[in-house]
């Protein structure tokens, strides 16, 4: 069994290899017809839609205009980006906060936007951390993160962040199955049957986006890849892919793939809080951070809690169902109407597709062809509507036009093809450059998808650009679903690694009350300086905190004496511009953490330990005026134990040093 298992892997490897070093038959380097017209943004004008792009690896999110494909930005997200200073400055430290401690670097693999009723609604966009579970919300009035919270009971957070249709939940499953937080981690590994489990995390969000983990459900220790939320008819259910239901804990590409098929799990999150309401939940102790960005006074703060609620499905029976997949599914995919659930077996030459009706026909009448570690499996056949039948060669993932037609990726063949949702017939195939990950279409997992562009992220791009070294650039392509046939229109760089993403129209985002800048009179920050008289320099003991201010072209003060080896210096730097997109940065010498980038109205802090006497020369990091060299100043540092006080000036010399 494991040689034919190896051999059919080897030939997955092989014809992967083909497709990536040659070319798909009756494929050109150039597109072709009206390609160029359709993806050119004249000079001045704006793009159609935002695209929200997974950062991968770097752990950030970058941000593209479509169908242009230009980089607008990088919103740092999980990892510390020395560019804004996130992660480096004090008031964004406590964002990278975990129970784990500082963790300035996190696997950010899937972008999901808010919905309400079901439609994308261009408030917020959520991230999930994969390496040290987490979930973040980047606020699209900013383009910040706004919050962070870390999921307990998780070894990688996957299967996530997927949403329910008015943004109750987001939704997370854990890659990797451990046993809980709450019970004793130290037991051999090979006891996995005995002690891993799994843990769905459902936690909610609040009217302002304000995010509570409202409570878990445990089950069996399998693997869960993606998920999406039911909606309209099946709003008020959830869809996993799970893998690994041999419970594997060795070769997994070996041992993981015995077994024909693995499962969907389908839940039914309005009876979990049913039982949650009734007090059914278990309190289990755990720790996790919950940290929250303060726009008011330019702050973040992290807090540890200690508690969760927790339902076993096992004891739940009308909770959680299993249902039949082939194996070693990844994308699990909701179509707009909510009746029919895609499955993607990686292994797979077909894609099964499932009946919402079939599927609650089916529990109604117990059509059970068994039970996984007491949760009812369901007969493959029973729930099934249909199988797309040689579609191409490793299925991932599935999106929507709104118009009946699905478009499915394929890995192994590097292809995305389109397909007839109700009768399964393959209407149109394109080839991608090379191996295709996720697709995105603005909206293609919603009610309403927008339906005018498709985007391929390829996790190989050998030949597409200009080399670079070992590692070439990753890629996006795009193309235009708009007619019967699938038109490929421009190829552009990501950040990487691109995972999935989301997009929404730019007027639903732009016009949706976005901040221009942060006005002086409304900033809360304890150290803001609101004009250059309050600035000022005031010793502490062995701390030193700069009152300072920015403004084109100079800093107040920009003269500093006093300081001493040893001492902990707080520059608190103030922005005192009132226009949109006048930004300042500040750096000092010697930092070895950051620099910072301060908003219009903004104020942020940078901690610096001065280690040898000297001259030290600060300056603005980011260009703001024709005299942007000019805006520069030094401070003095003397050796620890030295009676120089502290003086500090703006346009006049200081006094003699005694």
């Amino acid at each position: 069994m494991k040689n034919n298992l190896l051999k059919a892997a080897a030939l997955i490897i092989l014809g992967s290899s083909l497709f990536v070093s040659c070319k798909p038959k009756n494929s050109g380097d150039a597109v072709s017809g009206d390609a160029a017209q359709k993806a050119y943004v004249a000079p001045g004008k704006y793009d159609e839609f935002y695209n929200f792009v997974s950062g991968g690896f770097s752990g950030q999110l970058s941000v593209y205009g479509l169908p242009s494909g230009r980089l607008f930005r990088v919103i740092p997200v999980f990892s510390v980006d020395p560019e804004k200073g996130w992660g480096y400055s004090e008031e964004t430290k406590p964002m990278l906060n975990t129970s784990h401690g500082f963790v300035p670097w996190d696997d950010l693999h899937h972008t999901e936007m808010s919905q309400t009723n079901g439609e994308v609604d261009g408030r917020w966009v959520f991230g999930n951390a994969n390496n040290t579970p987490r979930i973040a919300r980047i606020d699209l009035k900013t383009f910040k993160t706004a919050e962070i919270i870390e999921l307990p009971n998780s070894g990688g957070n996957h299967s996530s962040p997927f949403i329910t249709e008015n943004t109750e939940y987001v939704v997370a499953g854990t890659r990797f199955s451990v046993p809980g937080d709450y019970e004793n981690g130290d037991v051999p590994i090979n006891t996995y049957k005995q002690n891993f489990k799994g843990h769905i995390s459902f936690v909610k969000v609040g009217k302002e986006g304000e995010m509570d983990i409202a409570f878990q459900i445990r089950t069996p220790g399998v693997n869960f890849d993606l998920s999406h939320a039911g909606k309209g008819k099946s709003h008020g259910w959830f869809f996993f892919s799970t893998y690994n239901t041999e419970q594997a804990n060795t070769l997994l590409e070996v041992n993981a793939s015995q077994k024909d098929k693995d499962f969907i799990m389908a839940v039914n999150w309005k009876k979990a809080e049913e039982y949650i309401k009734a007090g059914k939940g278990k309190k289990q102790a755990v720790k996790y951070a919950h940290n929250t960005w303060d726009e008011k006074t330019h702050t973040a703060k992290s807090e540890i809690k200690t508690e969760v609620l927790v339902l076993d499905a096992a004891e739940f029976k009308d909770i959680c169902y299993m249902i039949p997949c082939p194996k070693s599914p990844h994308g699990c995919d909701v179509d707009p109407t909510g009746e029919y659930i895609v499955g993607s077996g990686k292994l797979a030459a077909l894609i099964p597709v499932f009946s919402f009706d079939k599927l609650k026909k089916a529990i109604a009448s117990k059509q059970y062809e068994g039970d996984y570690e007491g949760i009812p499996v369901l007969k493959y056949e029973s729930v099934l509507h249909g199988e797309v039948k040689k579609p191409g060669l490793g299925p991932l993932h599935t999106e929507f036009d709104g118009k009946g037609n699905a478009y499915t990726s394929f890995f192994v063949s590097s292809e995305i093809v389109k397909w007839d949702i109700k009768t399964l017939k393959v209407l149109d195939r394109v080839p991608t450059y090379y191996s295709i990950g996720h697709l995105m279409i603005p909206g293609g997992d919603s009610k309403k998808p927008f339906g005018k562009y498709l985007v391929a992220y390829n996790k190989i791009t050998k030949d597409r650009y200009l080399p670079t070294g070992p590692e070439l650039a990753q890629s996006a392509q795009i193309f235009d679903i708009s007619g019967d046939k699938m038109q490929l229109i421009l190829d552009f760089p990501t950040i990487g690694e691109p995972h999935y993403a989301q997009a929404a129209p730019a007027d639903l985002i732009r016009n949706n009350g976005q901040l221009k800048f942060y006005k002086l009179d409304d900033n809360q920050h304890p150290y803001a300086t609101k004009g250059e008289k309050e600035s000022k320099v005031v010793r502490e003991g062995n701390k030193v905190h700069v009152y300072m201010t920015s403004i084109r072209s100079h800093f107040a003060p920009d003269n500093i004496e006093g300081v001493k080896v040893g001492d902990e210096v707080y520059f608190h730097v103030t922005n005192l511009e009132q226009d949109w997109d006048v930004p300042h940065g500040f750096a000092v010498k010697g930092a070895d953490n950051g620099e910072l980038l301060i908003m219009p109205g903004e104020t942020t802090t940078l901690k610096w330990l001065p280690k040898k006497p000297g001259m030290y020369p600060m300056y603005c990091t980011d260009f703001c005026s024709a005299l942007h060299q000019e805006m520069s100043g030094y401070i003095r540092v003397s050796p620890a134990g030295s009676n120089v006080p502290i003086s500090y000036s703006l346009g006049t010399n200081q006094p003699a040093a005694k």
